[in-house]
């Protein structure tokens, strides 16, 4: 049971390390721009790199070379580990805006990485640093008692603030991020708190476990720095749908009438999503402006009664009360627009028909654009769905 469960551990080291570097590469751009999530992006980054150098494959190629190789390896690897938890404990100190911790953390971390290279120094001629089953630790006990404080301190400090701050913030975004990466931070403390009872106590109960912690607290790791990534593709993926479900309404308004529109429409809705003609974070945006726009004036071109008389008729036909609205101006503005291409002359002023619904009303208290693209929908979705024309006389004997 223990040889699977190590098996399995060092199996999930290469994925592990792969998502690492994943998440560190394309969260590389935003995060070296912004102060609160540079310690963050660091952290993974340099944790992503001393779990290269103890990937498997790489121990042993090191082990096969000379001893000073070996050496040199099983070092650097242990200073990015400290730089890593630095890193950490920095984030920690940016998140909660103490400076005195920020000062704290970079002044630990040197003084951690100072100590390490000089007990190394100081230890006689050894090759890889490491803590054996049996027998005493690789270059000395010191060593590895400086190494482990560094990493249970800088990760005990950084699970609790995790936690705290997850349940204080109001972004789901940011909590998210916290917790995952409070509890990959936690696996990689109980990493060091086995290696801190083998040091003192000899005990080796827990060891063939460690590579698994370790692997998955690579996982865990890269999931929260990737969450602001994740939410900014479920933003994008939900406005491209929106874009996609207005098409055909916004299209349509617009050919009635063109000037309300900042772009000509590309020629066809898959060619308008892949190569919009503004930036794809404003492209809702113009298609809820535009089709409102165009409503406002194709109401010139709606009998006044006309909203109320297809709303009774669409209730006829069994649509939800949630959406006779939409539906009832779906109608509308299908025979507003045929008024419009064939030429009709329009009304103006009190003499025209349409009154906005209040979901689409600007001056609405509280208007959001998100309430205004959810209505827009319901409309672009009735107004291609077939139904019979309003008739006019229908109008008239309201």
């Amino acid at each position: 049971m223990s040889a699977d469960l190590t098996a399995f551990g060092d199996w999930l080291a290469v994925p592990s390390v792969l998502c690492l570097w994943t998440a560190v590469l394309l969260r590389a751009p935003g995060a070296l721009r912004s102060p609160q999530q540079r310690g963050l992006w660091l952290a993974v980054a340099t944790a992503a790199a001393a779990m290269t150098l103890n990937l498997p494959a790489v121990v042993a190629y090191a082990m096969s070379r000379d001893a000073a190789y070996a050496h040199t390896i099983g070092l650097v690897r242990n200073l990015i580990g400290v730089l890593s938890a630095g890193a950490v404990l920095y984030f920690v100190a940016a998140a909660t805006g103490r400076r005195r911790l920020q000062l704290a953390a970079w002044t630990a971390t040197v003084g951690w990485l100072a100590a390490l290279v000089a007990l190394d120094l100081a230890a006689p001629r050894h090759g890889t640093h490491t803590m054996p089953p049996v027998g005493d630790p690789v270059p000395s006990f010191a060593y590895w008692l400086v190494l482990i404080s560094a990493h249970v301190t800088a990760n005990t400090i950084c699970v609790a603030l995790c936690w705290r701050y997850s349940r204080r913030t109001g972004s789901r975004g940011l909590a998210a991020g916290l917790r995952l990466f409070g509890l990959g931070t936690a696996l990689a403390g109980l990493f060091w708190l086995a290696y801190l009872l083998k040091a003192l106590s000899g005990s080796t109960w827990a060891m063939p476990a460690l590579p698994l912690l370790m692997n998955v607290h690579g996982l865990l790791r890269a999931a929260a720095i990737l969450v602001p990534t994740l939410f900014t593709f479920r933003r994008t993926a939900a406005d491209v749908a929106t874009a996609w479900r207005l098409w055909p309404l916004w299209r349509d308004l617009v050919q009635a009438v063109p000037h309300v529109a900042l772009n000509k429409p590309r020629a066809g809705r898959l060619l308008e999503l892949l190569w919009p003609p503004v930036p794809r974070n404003l492209l809702v945006y113009r298609k809820v402006i535009e089709t409102r726009d165009a409503i406002l004036i194709l109401g010139e071109y709606v009998a006044p009664g006309a909203l109320e008389t297809a709303r009774g008729r669409v209730a006829g036909h069994g649509v939800p009360e949630q959406r006779r609205t939409a539906a009832a101006l779906a109608c509308v503005l299908r025979e507003a627009r045929r008024a419009k291409l064939a030429g009709l002359p329009g009304q103006t002023g009190e003499s025209a028909g349409l009154e906005l619904p209040a979901a689409i009303q600007t001056s609405q208290e509280g208007a959001d654009l998100a309430d205004e693209a959810r209505f827009l929908v319901d409309v672009a979705r009735a107004y291609t769905a077939r139904s019979e024309p309003l008739d006019h006389r229908e109008v008239e004997s309201s």
